[in-house]
């Protein structure tokens, strides 16, 4: 029995004569990791369908943990230069993913995280449980065999570390 303290949204739908179904929504709050990779951008692409469908807003994640290419000068860059460079193109790139989202119409904000040597799936799990997520909607490789051992598996650590479900996509 459903009670007002339920999350609900009734939505009555003729299946057939006399049948109608119950429409739940069961998240509100979608966490998406996003990178520059083809799988990150087919998690994306599942997670704005499955945010329309669910009304959700959608949280897109950015781990900025590469060294700007081609941006050196002389011998270098100091370490403040460096962690700018990597804040100006992470904000970029976040800029263009959250346009792509509220063209969708799925609200959207974002979070961008800047170091070398954090681990994505640490990331990414905190801010889940800080940011009480429903879900986590995300791409994966889908590797198997000694790549998935050899590189490592960030959606595999975090299907296991993750206090909420973890919906994959493999692109």
């Amino acid at each position: 029995m459903l009670t007002t303290a339920d999350r609900v949204d009734l939505t009555w739908i003729n299946v057939s004569r006399c049948t109608y179904r119950i429409i739940l929504r069961m998240f509100k709050r979608i966490l998406v990791p996003v990178d520059a990779s083809p799988a990150s951008s087919a998690g994306l692409h599942v997670a704005l369908r499955l945010a329309r469908d669910q009304k959700a807003r959608v949280r897109l994640i950015h781990l900025a943990s590469q060294v700007p290419l081609g941006r050196t000068r002389g011998a270098g860059m100091t370490v403040q230069e460096l962690f700018a460079a990597m804040r100006n193109d992470g904000r970029r790139f976040l800029e263009r993913k959250t346009s792509l989202c509220r063209a969708a119409g799925v609200r959207t904000d974002d979070a961008l995280y800047i170091g070398l040597g954090k681990h994505p799936a640490t990331v990414v799990v905190a801010e889940a449980r800080k940011w009480r997520a429903d879900v986590i909607v995300m791409g994966t490789h889908g590797r198997r065999g000694i790549s998935r051992m050899v590189l490592r598996s960030d959606a595999e650590e975090i299907i296991r570390t993750s206090p909420v479900p973890v919906l994959l996509t493999r692109k």
